[in-house]
């Protein structure tokens, strides 16, 4: 409430929470009702967060008629109030999350999945320490053909890969400038922004931190204003893992490590190469990770972004230092040993990619499981375990994996599944520019 009262000319509030595919859904409230919101949260129907992607009820889910389409209990999370600088008037967002009428947490919520993880390590005596990276394009959709936004100082369009250009980044400052003081006013902790690999497109890394709640609603949030706040400037701001056939698509990179009570990275041993601990995650995400394609590539186009030779993995594989490879462990200082999972697209919920990512660590160092040796070279020419190639196929191993169900409780995976089901089904009847119509806003 700080906030909110030293905001006065706030008139509005948003309330939002994240239904399984990221998308925000919530209300708009009369700011008189703060207190009242803060006190006693509100209510949705339990389905809301099991939306499909276009917003409509999922056929035969025993959560609407069924069962008369209840509501669950939505409650403030940690943030509390905070600004949403993309809309012109004094706006206030209040984060939610989904309880039982009871107080008991709604096992269908993202974010309380990803809470069931957290608890894990805490029961552990860890504490994960995760940062994201995250690309997106910006684009002028204004015409029948996507493309990059004309330069607001040149009034022309660069039509070439311009990776790591200050020119490129010069280009378009005054939105970037806009961006990071959005970011600090949403206390998100936005850090270096570069160029990347296509027209428009670019990546911004958001700080490590010791709290995994935290750095998934910094991600939320942070696809939530640019994608708001690129509006505002003329153009779209799009997190589609793969808005042009020719072009690199976008991911969500996760950076790891792991603290020990006494605050020490288990996964440094002194060297360049790592403790037992780290390898021991590694084999877990690894095992995981046919299973959890399906979170990292949640939509038809994920699947046009996993392609060799595009900068995004296809084998299920580790290296040292290799940017092919779905798990890389970086070159640093071995007090910064960590792990960069590669897969996610930009087009993921945050919640459940690092519910996934971090939840298959801890198995895998719950179990000590084995550990495969790290290739070298090009991962595209190894004779690797490939990712389900198809949306069907990654349906269908999420359902049907032992590792998932260590990770995510029933009714979220029977819920996802159903989602993704429905979806399949009815993408078929879309052609492509109405695919790319319905992703480039809403993932």
């Amino acid at each position: 409430m700080e906030w909110l009262r030293e905001h006065p000319e706030v008139k509005t509030i948003r309330v939002a929470a994240s239904d399984l595919n990221g998308v925000p859904r919530g209300k708009r409230v009369p700011a008189r009702f703060a207190e009242k919101l803060m006190s006693e949260g509100t209510r949705f129907p339990y389905s809301v967060l099991n939306m499909d992607i276009w917003g409509e009820d999922i056929e035969g889910s025993p959560l609407v008629f069924q069962a008369g389409d209840p509501d669950g209990l939505l409650l403030p999370t940690e943030r509390g109030f905070m600004p949403m600088p993309w809309l012109a008037a004094p706006t206030a967002l209040l984060p939610l999350w989904m309880f039982h009428t009871d107080g008991r947490p709604y096992d269908g919520d993202p974010r309380q999945a990803l809470a069931l993880i957290a608890a894990r390590y805490r029961d552990a005596g860890l504490t994960p320490v995760v940062a994201t990276e995250l690309e997106f394009f910006l684009i002028d959709d204004s015409g029948k053909q996507l493309q990059a936004p004309r330069s607001p100082r040149s009034g022309k369009r660069r039509t070439g890969a311009e990776t790591l250009s200050l020119r490129a980044l010069d280009t378009f400052d005054k939105f970037f400038t806009a961006l990071y003081d959005a970011c600090e006013a949403m206390d998100i902790p936005a850090d270096t922004a570069i160029s990347e690999a296509a027209p428009g497109q670019f990546e911004i890394n958001l700080m490590h931190q010791p709290d995994l709640l935290k750095a998934a609603d910094d991600a939320w949030l942070f696809k939530m204003l640019v994608k708001g706040l690129a509006r505002n400037f003329g153009f779209a701001g799009s997190f589609m893992a793969k808005p042009y056939e020719e072009w690199n698509g976008s991911g969500m990179h996760v950076h790891f490590s792991v603290l020990d009570a006494a605050g020490r990275n288990i996964f440094d041993d002194g060297g360049e190469k790592g403790s037992e601990a780290l390898r021991c995650a590694v084999a877990g995400c690894l095992q995981a990770m046919p299973g959890s394609t399906l979170v990292f590539a949640p939509h038809e186009n994920s699947y046009d972004r996993l392609v060799p030779n595009q900068h995004a993995p296809t084998g299920i594989g580790w290296a040292y230092e290799n940017r092919t490879a779905a798990i890389r462990i970086p070159a640093s200082g071995p007090s910064a040993r960590r792990i960069e999972h590669r897969v996610a697209g930009g087009d993921v919920n945050p919640y459940l990619s690092l519910a996934a990512i971090l939840g298959a660590a801890l198995d895998g160092m719950q179990s000590r499981a084995s550990c495969p040796d790290p290739f070298e070279g090009n991962a595209y020419d190894k004779a690797l375990a490939q990712l389900p190639g198809s949306w069907s196929g990654a349906i269908s191993t999420f359902a049907q994996s032992p590792e998932i169900g260590r990770i995510f409780p029933a009714h979220l995976i029977e819920n996802y599944v159903m989602t993704k089901r429905q979806e399949l089904h009815y993408m078929a009847e879309l052609s492509d520019e109405e695919t790319v119509e319905l992703y480039l806003d809403t993932v």
